[in-house]
């Protein structure tokens, strides 16, 4: 299928979306402490969301006859993603917690991820969310109209394997825009030559996502259907922004509102 590029409607359209899910995520980052539940994390999301006039782009959402439950996307510890917020969960000092926030506003969807400390954290745990951050920003600088998807999997996976980190295999970034996944898939590891990787055009509008482990790459999925942990237990770390490729290079439209 054809990568959707993006009329000046469109990219209007999605700055606006981008811009909600990015300030509801801040709010959301400022409500992490030690002793929240993960519970009251998505309930504050719920109303974050509905406060901008938007829409939760995961809440309802369906694969085969499950339907996800939460408003938001809320992972700790050794969940990677999808994890669903619960009264059970409760936040304590040394953990660390990824935020994924996808809206839908006007047609069009915006989504964007961070993990942030809950308190203190062992310092290789801090090396993974600098790494995972940073890996998110060097592939970003290939989303470079003339470049290939395939640039952006490769500098994201050198940068990773550099460090040690386990790069996830079974989810990847993907494009973005009237419909939460569209072409084209964007994996944080070559998975193919990169001349048979899509040609990144101006219009495009994509989601790239680092999923790094702290351990071993392979994942495996809760009872639930939907929570991904890692396979060793040890910690995940997720960041991710919706980008808008451009004649004079990427843009990232997941910049929060002015207050």
């Amino acid at each position: 299928m054809a990568i959707p590029i993006k009329n000046a409607d469109g990219i209007r359209r999605m700055r606006e979306a981008c811009a909600i899910a990015a300030t509801v995520l801040g709010r959301l980052k400022e409500q992490v402490r030690p002793g929240v539940t993960t519970y009251d994390l998505d309930q504050i999301g719920r109303d974050l969301i509905a406060a901008h006039g938007a829409r939760s782009a995961p809440y309802g959402y369906t694969v085969g006859s499950r339907r996800y439950p939460a408003y938001t996307c809320l992972s700790v510890n050794e969940e990677v993603v999808h994890g669903i917020g619960s009264l059970k969960r409760i936040l304590r000092d040394g953990d660390i917690i990824s935020l994924d926030v996808t809206v839908e506003y006007n047609g069009y969807i915006g989504d964007n991820a961070v993990t942030v400390p809950v308190g203190e954290i062992p310092p290789r745990v801090a090396e993974l969310l600098r790494v995972t951050e940073q890996a998110l920003a060097i592939g970003i600088k290939q989303a470079v109209v003339g470049n290939r998807i395939g640039d952006i999997s490769q500098a994201v996976q050198t940068f990773v394997e550099g460090h040690g980190f386990g790069i996830v295999r079974e989810m990847v970034g993907h494009g973005v825009g009237r419909s939460m996944h569209e072409e084209p898939q964007i994996p944080n590891f070559v998975d193919r030559p990169r001349k048979r990787t899509e040609e990144i055009r101006a219009g495009m509008t994509f989601a790239i996502e680092p999923m790094i482990n702290l351990g071993t790459h392979a994942v495996r999925t809760l009872s639930d259907g939907w929570t991904v942990v890692t396979a060793d237990g040890q910690p995940s770390a997720h960041f991710e922004h919706t980008v808008l490729t451009t004649d004079s290079g990427p843009e990232i439209l997941t910049i929060p509102r002015a207050a």
